[in-house]
């Protein structure tokens, strides 16, 4: 069958599915239309006045200087602008499995950042731009995994994961996530801890190397009703693996994969740190490339004190194979109209990701600092307000062709979901350019 003979047969397809949605979804949807509408035929006099690079710097008394701002527009903007709740005393705890298998008992989880923003705030008098570094990393690969319950996928993934980890960063004990000077104290479930005190600078400070060998995972329980931290535990009980090795962070109430993915970032240890979903769909051995990548352009700026660098996996090779032929004709038609939008709404260097919803995504720790402080997105956009943040820093983007799969099991609503992703790519351009969100 031809592409002309095929087009009424995807065009009823797509009208079909629209009209079996609710009467909230085409609400939603025609809000999201003229909102964006109006963003491209008119957008604030703000945004036409920046340059791309130093849009999202744009701060309050920035807006009122380039050009008079309606109060009724920044007052709906702040109004329906996503806000990240504050984490709960007991989502700053981590669970492991102790030596003989069984499950520790909270354990206080460490946060590079509550160090970062103490430093940074005493920097502000003391005008010592290194008292702004983050603090050095413990092992070299940090793996942050959001699931909300994946109970029945999320051990093929680990497993998967932690055999890549082993081969390519060496096995994760004591002599790896604790290196050289270390101290024994008694944990309250009776075993021995071994508590490292640092004596390698992380990638942000040039006098020393990071640590080469050594690797975390921290499974982040979004608000999860079923066994997922459960068959995490038993997955590295069942593994063998050392205490602190996998860490299982369980948040109270869900807040999103955005907010599970930040959630984790906060409190990584590695001198790179990557997110890879839990169900498994992206294959774990291209964090070979995308590290790759990510050091060939730092490899690119030999002059960098601090080699901030962001690599993309990315699906747009696959487009046109047959995983996605093979998908419905609304959820391809939905992915093309929502790259679109992104092409005009987002500054130059982010509309240039071709794909930038893919679960697997590579940091340098020099790179958190610039892009964990600053995020508000908890939901599926999370992915793009971390890309416009790496772009106002200057830190070089780089895309990786990425292997994935489809897998079973998926809980993303096709079209309420692709225009909730629309509609919060609207307030999320339009929260930085009026100054809502500042750096």
């Amino acid at each position: 069958m031809s592409p002309a003979q095929r087009l009424p047969h995807v065009v009823s397809q797509w009208l079909d599915a629209l009209l079996k949605q609710p009467p909230s979804v085409w609400a939603l949807a025609l809000f999201t239309l003229l909102s964006t509408l109006a963003a491209i035929v008119r957008p604030p006099a703000a945004v036409a006045a920046a340059p791309a690079a130093s849009l999202l710097r744009l701060t309050h008394a920035d807006a009122n200087r380039t050009a008079p701002r309606p109060p009724q527009i920044y007052a709906a903007v702040f109004a329906t602008a996503p806000a990240p709740r504050a984490a709960l005393p007991s989502e700053k705890t981590y669970v492991t499995n102790a030596r003989d298998g069984t499950p520790t008992p909270p354990r206080p989880l460490p946060c590079w950042l509550d160090g970062y923003l103490a430093r940074r705030e005493a920097a502000a008098d003391a005008d010592d731009d290194d008292a702004r570094d983050v603090e050095p990393a413990d092992v070299f690969m940090s793996v942050v995994v959001p699931a909300y319950n994946e109970e029945d996928r999320l051990a093929v993934m680990l497993d998967e994961a932690i055999q890549h980890l082993d081969a390519e960063y060496g096995p994760a004990d004591s002599t790896s996530i604790l290196a050289a000077t270390t101290t024994t104290s008694s944990a309250s479930d009776g075993t021995a801890l071994k508590r490292r005190t640092p004596t390698v600078p992380s990638t942000t400070a040039g006098t020393h190397p990071a640590p080469t060998a050594g690797w975390e995972i921290l499974l982040v329980s979004d608000g999860s009703t079923d066994a997922t931290a459960a068959v995490a535990l038993d997955l590295a009980a069942s593994r063998r693996l050392p205490p602190g090795a996998l860490r299982v962070v369980t948040l109270r109430r869900n807040r999103g994969k955005g907010g599970a993915v930040t959630h984790g970032l906060r409190h990584v240890r590695g001198a790179w740190a990557v997110f890879a979903d839990a169900d498994g769909a992206s294959r774990f051995a291209d964090l070979r490339a995308l590290l790759a990548a990510a050091r060939r352009a730092v490899a690119a700026d030999a002059d960098a004190d601090a080699p901030a660098v962001v690599a993309v996996g990315s699906r747009a090779h696959l487009v046109g194979s047959d995983a996605v032929v093979r998908r419905s004709a609304l959820r391809n038609l939905l992915m093309h109209a929502f790259h679109l939008l992104l092409r005009l709404l987002t500054p130059a260097a982010t509309s240039r990701i071709r794909d930038t919803q893919c679960g697997f995504k590579l940091l340098s720790r020099a790179a958190l600092p610039h892009i964990v402080p600053h995020m508000h997105s908890e939901g599926w956009i999370f992915d793009v307000e971390m890309l416009m943040l790496a772009e106002a820093a200057g830190m070089p983007m780089v895309e990786v062709p990425v292997g994935w799969r489809e897998v079973k099991g998926s809980k993303l609503n096709v079209v309420w979901d692709s225009l909730g992703m629309a509609w919060g790519l609207a307030i999320l351009r339009a929260a930085w350019a009026l100054g809502v969100y500042r750096v």
